[in-house]
């Protein structure tokens, strides 16, 4: 086996993005010759407040909203903090219940650990083995007291669509606010926050070719979120803080351009399911995830036979491909993903996750070579698992001595 001397090949889209041409094009001008502030009233701030709200519409049209319900924040986890917060301050101190899944970003979980402090009662459904939620399960688990419904579109770690209509459905049916966080599945699958009847969305720009530090939330009129930043008022008063009109001008740009290309995803689908036959030709790998309702260009596995996909995940990276083991906020981490463990994966398979997301800059050839170098790791990992684990640059190089 020999290193592969060129650049690695990019498969982990889900943890973000390279910028797209026509975003970065978009952005360039905001950063020095049209640098104004946007609350300002002379020329420079008025072009900068033209950006903004022009943002504003764009990703409104691509979403189906009003530009009234598109509100500009951080990010996915900013725009996920801020829904919750934001229902949980109406009902503050009434000992309200929020329901979730089990299989959620920590982006919403970690949040609800907050409000179960302050007297929140959450609780969370668990999937079956494809990471689905029946709608009668939903409805099993509301009662009086429920508030607000957070569930994902997509999975972040497995990739699994979630019937969102179904499961607003039963929710409105007893008159609770919903949230998803469509952080995953923004760029990937077509979205229109009417068809999908949700009260609150999350985006975040970097997951699609946009920037990074750049998100969205859509609050439905008439549910306009509460602020969780005090100070100027920006953002009509929800969000304080000096707008970042690149990062929402590339946002709007690249959201305009992904959704452009929704045409072309069959492509996105042809390789993905080129990648998932030939892993699966490796002893030992499973699917997870549902099979069919999944996002067009994620695939994650389970071995047998390895403890750790972190060594996995370094060897590959040795032979120049970049996955990943699911979310980009726990990559290092040794611990099982709560995701596979609450989908009935027991600890010593669920260890093995292996995720690969592909984007449309990926390519056929590219597949050939993943699932070359992903059999050969395989094999190396399941016929050497004690090889001393050597550094270089004081970082952790599992492997590194055989090639």
């Amino acid at each position: 086996m020999t290193l592969v001397s060129k650049r690695p090949i990019y498969v982990d889209n889900s943890a973000t993005t390279p910028l797209s041409n026509a975003a970065l094009a978009a952005m360039t001008p905001y950063f020095q010759a049209e640098f104004g502030n946007p609350s300002a009233i002379y020329s420079y701030g008025l072009t900068a407040h033209k950006a903004l709200e022009d943002s504003r519409k764009q990703v409104a049209k691509c979403l189906g909203a009003l530009s009234s319900e598109i509100f500009f924040c951080s990010g996915g986890t900013e725009s996920d903090n801020w829904a919750l917060f934001s229902v949980a301050e109406r009902y503050w101190g009434q000992k309200a219940e929020i329901i979730v899944t089990a299989i959620e970003h920590n982006a919403v979980l970690k949040p609800l650990e907050k409000l179960e402090n302050f007297g929140f009662t959450v609780k969370r459904l668990k999937p079956d083995k494809r990471g689905l939620i029946d709608p009668d399960q939903l409805a099993a688990a509301l009662t009086d007291k429920t508030v607000l419904v957070s569930i994902a579109l997509a999975n972040n770690v497995v990739g699994t669509i979630q019937d969102i209509k179904a499961l607003v459905k039963v929710a409105k049916a007893k008159k609770v606010l919903f949230h998803t966080d469509a952080v995953q599945a923004a760029g990937y699958l077509p979205i229109n926050v009417r068809d999908l009847d949700v009260d609150f969305l999350s985006i975040s720009g970097h997951k699609f070719h946009g920037p990074k530090g750049v998100g969205v939330l859509f609050a439905k009129v008439p549910h306009r979120p509460e602020p969780l930043i005090a100070g100027g008022g920006q953002e009509k008063g929800a969000r304080s803080g000096t707008e970042n009109i690149p990062g929402v001008v590339g946002l709007a740009t690249a959201l305009k351009e992904a959704t452009e290309s929704f045409g072309q995803m069959g492509e996105l689908r042809a390789l993905r399911d080129q990648l998932i036959a030939g892993i699966l030709e490796i002893k030992g790998a499973s699917l997870t995830g549902d099979p069919l309702k999944r996002l067009p260009g994620l695939a994650s596995f389970v071995f047998s036979d390895f403890t750790s996909s972190v060594y996995l995940i370094n060897l590959l990276n040795e032979m120049g491909v970049c996955a990943s083991s699911g979310s980009a906020c726990s990559a290092a981490s040794r611990e099982a993903s709560h995701v596979l463990s609450a989908m009935g994966y027991a600890p010593e398979i669920a260890q093995s996750s292996l995720r690969f997301s592909l984007s449309r800059l990926n390519s056929a050839s590219e597949v050939k070579i993943i699932v070359e170098k992903t059999t050969e790791a395989v094999k190396v990992l399941r016929t050497k698992p004690t090889v001393s684990r050597l550094k270089k640059g004081g970082r952790s190089r599992p492997y590194a001595g055989l090639f």
